[in-house]
């Protein structure tokens, strides 16, 4: 039996009411499928701000929360330090997923209820080079240090949009006192994939989130950086405290931490954190 895009089990009880018209009584076991899958009579649309790589995560189990609830999500993605200016400018929002820090800060200013908050992925950086080019030694910290030295032109996220990975690396690289070399040569990157700029000709080495290197068509990962200066970015999520739709936001986390989701993860290069 079928009512509102729902499948009733078939010994649903039939009553009649005063006016002889027949109605369906559903019982608790239904009932609880229905509210279990998150449908509601009225549908929502979610506004759900995402930074960096977890957006791939969040477009893959679109499809499967769209269908589930009904509702629709409405995703923007940026940096982590461009959503926080956006949300300090008043930008609004059901769901935001950025770095634990950040998360912080908006639980301090309640901008985001400190209960919903959830440690979702970590994703650790990687380097890459144009399809069919050679792959230099990356293994050790000096010879990923020296393949950034030979290298005609690097490309990574520009620290000042508030990148993560950007920041950590102008930090290591003023650490190791060859920032002004990478400067000079350096293609730094708003925001996106840096591995645009590998296929379209302006670097040939790169640097980024593993996972945001795996979704870039005409790079390959040479491999992750060096265990001792690997950097893991983790991203977690909270929902607004001025949100309208705050089971839809729920029903969307409760996704996200699940095993599908765990997949998901996994195929894009993260992992849990």
């Amino acid at each position: 039996m079928l009512i509102c895009g729902l499948i009733l089990p078939t010994n649903a009880n039939k009553v009649t009411d005063m006016n002889g018209m027949k109605k369906i009584v559903v019982s608790g076991v239904a009932a609880a499928v229905a509210l279990g899958m998150g449908i509601s009579a009225s549908a929502a649309d979610l506004k759900v701000l995402t930074a960096g790589a977890i957006k791939q995560v969040v477009v893959a189990m679109t499809p499967q929360y769209e269908a589930s609830t009904g509702n629709k999500i409405i995703l923007e993605n940026d940096t982590a330090g461009g959503l926080a200016k956006r949300i300090e400018g008043g930008a609004s929002f059901d769901v935001v997923i950025m770095t634990p820090n950040l998360i912080s800060e908006l639980v301090a200013k309640q901008k985001v209820s400190a209960g919903s908050v959830m440690n979702l992925a970590r994703v650790g950086i990687g380097a890459m080079v144009p399809a069919g080019a050679p792959k230099p030694d990356i293994s050790t910290v000096e010879h990923f240090k020296q393949a950034l030295l030979n290298a005609k032109s690097v490309a990574y996220i520009d620290p000042a949009s508030g990148g993560s990975s950007g920041i950590y690396l102008a930090k290591l690289f003023q650490q190791w006192g060859i920032a002004d070399e990478i400067d000079r040569k350096a293609v730094k990157v708003q925001g996106g994939y840096v591995g645009d700029q590998l296929v379209n000709g302006k670097a040939t080495f790169g640097v980024h989130q593993i996972s945001e290197i795996l979704a870039v068509k005409g790079v390959t990962l040479i491999g992750p950086l060096p265990a001792e200066i690997q950097n893991y970015t983790v991203y977690t999520a909270a929902v607004s405290s001025a949100s309208k739709e705050q089971a839809a936001a729920q029903a969307l986390l409760h996704l996200l931490e699940g095993p599908e989701a765990t997949r998901a993860l996994q195929q894009k290069g993260m992992e849990r954190p």
